[in-house]
């Protein structure tokens, strides 16, 4: 069937996405305060007293989701998932658990996650004793994954959505592992994961303000890509349009259209300078993950013990949490959920063919549940695409007056509500030889 050009608008949102029930500030804040009231969070903490440290913690966000199962007529279960994790920072060994509400999708293939870590320390990573209350590192995550389930389980969706709690971020991003190595071993296609660590302050070190912004750090070049498709990456200068890449711009363009939300700061490095986090597990794994972080962070309100020095305050504590601020952090992730669980999966393989010529062909395989497909495309000085064209009925076309060699291209699959994957970027075609050098 010959393809059918369309115009198309050049927003990455959906319709559908925006208009859904807002986040909570109160709930949000109700949550934190219980999980800091746990005393302790430590991986090594204590799982026997039913008041303190991360059993009873763990035991608490279960019985949260359970609670959300049950207001939503099951389309909610729990899960816990476990494995014995040894390293230096827990030479005798230690029980790694993470909570998962699970909501399936009607495709039983298709996975996005949303996570955080429950787990917390104080100034020592090795003290497990002492109190850490961890309110924005990381019981603000838990607390936006919880409201995440709440609201978006009154929806029905294509994909899977999983709503995880990790354990052992601190003691070596376990609790990611554990999870990323589940998802492989169950064969789960992994469309996005979006990791929430430290998302509940808007003033950082030093006062700066920074409620206005929210940072998205994604890699560029995969760290799961093979020799051959390093080079192929770097024939194609696709440096900046690997499927996290994609990922993060989407989020971008899914928050400019939330009505008083965020400026989402696309961080392009997979976390801060020399750091990481429990979607770091999943790029090694070779599936699309984002880390979401705080604009500015207050290093004195991160792994500190709770005191005051010299009339400066330490520790993170439910004081340096800013609940309006982490609704909007909420937001943001709850419509990119709501986007690529609802939208059909994203083309596998897009492949570009135009070497020598002013017309550039698209081609790439049918993707299940798409109605239509955008073809994107950008000149290449520009990070973000500027040009867009609707193709109905066809999975190949040909782009006159658009050469390959001056522009980038990829192509997006769209669902029957509207609902928009991610942007798959154009590589070279296998059949096209290499052109002549000039």
């Amino acid at each position: 069937m010959r393809a059918l050009l369309l115009p198309a608008l050049l927003t990455l949102t959906a319709v559908p996405v925006a208009a859904q029930e807002r986040p909570s500030p109160e709930r949000l804040r109700a949550d934190v305060t219980r999980l800091v009231g746990f005393g302790t969070r430590h991986t090594l903490s204590t799982t026997t007293d039913p008041k303190r440290g991360i059993g009873a913690a763990r035991d608490w966000a279960a019985a949260e989701f359970t609670r959300i199962g049950k207001a939503c007529g099951q389309c909610l279960t729990v899960e816990r998932i476990a494995r014995r994790f040894v390293g230096p920072r827990a030479p005798d060994g230690v029980v790694v658990e993470n909570v998962l509400g699970v909501q399936r999708g009607t495709d039983p293939n298709r996975y996005v996650i949303v996570g955080a870590h429950i787990d917390s320390m104080a100034g020592d990573v090795m003290d497990s004793k002492a109190d850490a209350p961890g309110a924005n590192d990381d019981a603000s995550g838990v607390a936006l994954v919880l409201e995440a389930a709440r609201i978006l389980s009154k929806q029905r969706f294509e994909a899977t959505i999983v709503y995880a709690v990790f354990s052992g971020e601190e003691q070596g991003l376990w609790g990611g592992t554990l999870l990323a190595d589940t998802a492989k071993a169950r064969g789960w296609q992994v469309d996005a994961m979006l990791n929430n660590d430290i998302v509940g302050n808007s003033i950082g070190q030093g006062g700066v303000a920074a409620g206005d912004r929210v940072r998205v750090f994604s890699e560029g070049v995969a760290k799961a890509e093979s020799l051959i498709e390093a080079q192929q990456r770097r024939g194609d200068g696709s440096e900046d349009d690997g499927p996290s890449r994609a990922l993060a711009k989407a989020v971008d363009h899914i928050a400019e259209a939330l009505p008083g939300g965020l400026d989402v700061v696309v961080a392009r490095r997979p976390d801060r300078f020399g750091r990481g986090g429990d979607h770091e597990p999943f790029l090694a794994l070779g599936y699309p993950a984002v880390r979401f972080t705080v604009g500015a962070e207050n290093w004195d309100r991160q792994h500190q013990y709770v005191r005051t020095e010299n009339g400066r305050a330490y520790g993170d504590t439910v004081e340096g949490v800013d609940f309006d601020y982490l609704a909007k952090v909420t937001a943001i992730n709850m419509a990119t959920l709501a986007r690529l669980a609802k939208a059909p999966a994203a083309p596998a393989r897009v492949q570009a063919a135009g070497a020598l010529s002013r017309d550039t062909t698209l081609a790439w395989a049918p993707v299940p549940g798409a109605v239509r497909y955008v073809v994107r495309w950008r000149e290449q000085e520009a990070r973000d695409w500027t040009g867009s064209q609707v193709v109905e009925g066809a999975t190949k076309v040909v782009l006159t007056n658009k050469p390959v060699d001056d522009t980038f291209f990829g192509v997006a699959a769209v669902g029957r509500d509207g609902a928009e994957s991610l942007v798959t970027f154009a590589g070279r075609a296998a059949i096209e030889a290499p052109a002549p050098r000039r």
